[in-house]
């Protein structure tokens, strides 16, 4: 939604103030310098990525257009999930996980936190490192380093539309410069023309340098800075479990190991120790 709303605001604000001055809004239709600009950029993609990032990136641009689900109750839902999971081992023993952690879609364990079931990425992420502590006796050294590897993977995995979006915004002025040079060159081969024509025709060629400039910073480089946004949320989340497993490897009590979790995150998200630990004694109540 907040990308529909940001876009009618650079709309209204460009077009809404070129007409307040006076200017004629029609000069600025021009579907053929759209049909240059728009077609180049789309030809640069397709020729400078390879067909993963191409899916990759065509993926991730209908979730932008949904609110982040990496919301503070989505971190509180992780981190009960967390506490529930490492007080159920360390009072039942790691094996008494191994169901849940093979089959998390069934588990009914895993059922009481929908947001976690979710995401993929967070799922097979906090049951493939429980899997590990189930079935062998890992260190925390060894787990940490692995984790990080993964962590980082997942974090330049999640950027590679990052990039591909922000190259074809930064060609974007330059392929709008290509459409005015060629609509320069149309005028200059249209000197014969009444001045009034010739004028017009020096406005259409103009009009492609500010498509380009308004296509890039008004529409294509918002969304690579959004999906980079997205992209560190998720890669929180990630943190979040590395430090509360770490924590609790090292052999600090669940409701403890959790608070470790909790001080990684973002501090918009974050909720307040009392917050948790109010979280935490309601999860224990409930006898999840």
């Amino acid at each position: 939604m907040l990308v529909f709303i940001g876009y009618l605001v650079v709309l209204a604000s460009v077009f809404g103030g070129y007409a307040l001055e006076g200017g004629h809004v029609g000069a600025l239709v021009q579907p053929v310098e759209v049909l240059m600009i728009v077609g180049a950029g789309l030809g640069a993609f397709l020729v400078g990525n390879n067909i993963k990032v191409i899916r990759a990136t065509l993926k991730v641009l209908p979730t932008l257009l949904r609110g982040s689900r990496y919301s503070k109750s989505a971190y509180m839902e992780l981190m009960a999930l967390l506490y529930i999971m490492l007080a159920k081992a360390r009072k039942d023993g790691m094996m008494s996980l191994e169901s849940d952690v093979d089959m998390p879609e069934q588990s009914p364990l895993f059922q009481q936190y929908p947001k976690i079931v979710a995401d993929h990425h967070v799922l097979d992420f906090l049951t493939d490192y429980f899997r590990l502590m189930v079935s062998g006796n890992m260190n925390a050294f060894e787990i940490e380093n692995l984790m990080d590897e993964e962590i980082e993977t997942h974090h330049s995995e999640g950027e590679i539309p990052v990039h591909s979006l922000q190259k074809v915004g930064d060609a974007m002025p330059a392929f709008g410069i290509v459409a005015a040079v060629m609509g320069v060159v149309h005028t200059m081969a249209s000197a014969g023309l009444p001045p009034s024509e010739l004028g017009a025709l020096i406005a259409q060629a103009l009009v492609g340098t500010f498509l380009g400039i308004l296509l890039s910073y008004g529409f294509i480089s918002p969304l690579a800075s959004l999906i980079e946004q997205r992209v560190a949320e998720s890669t929180k989340m990630l943190q979040c479990i590395k430090v509360t497993i770490l924590a609790n490897l090292n052999g600090y009590a669940p409701a403890l190991s959790v608070e470790f979790g909790r001080k990684v995150l973002f501090s918009t998200e974050r909720p307040s120790f009392a917050e948790l630990e109010e979280h935490v004694n309601q999860v224990k109540s409930q006898g999840r």
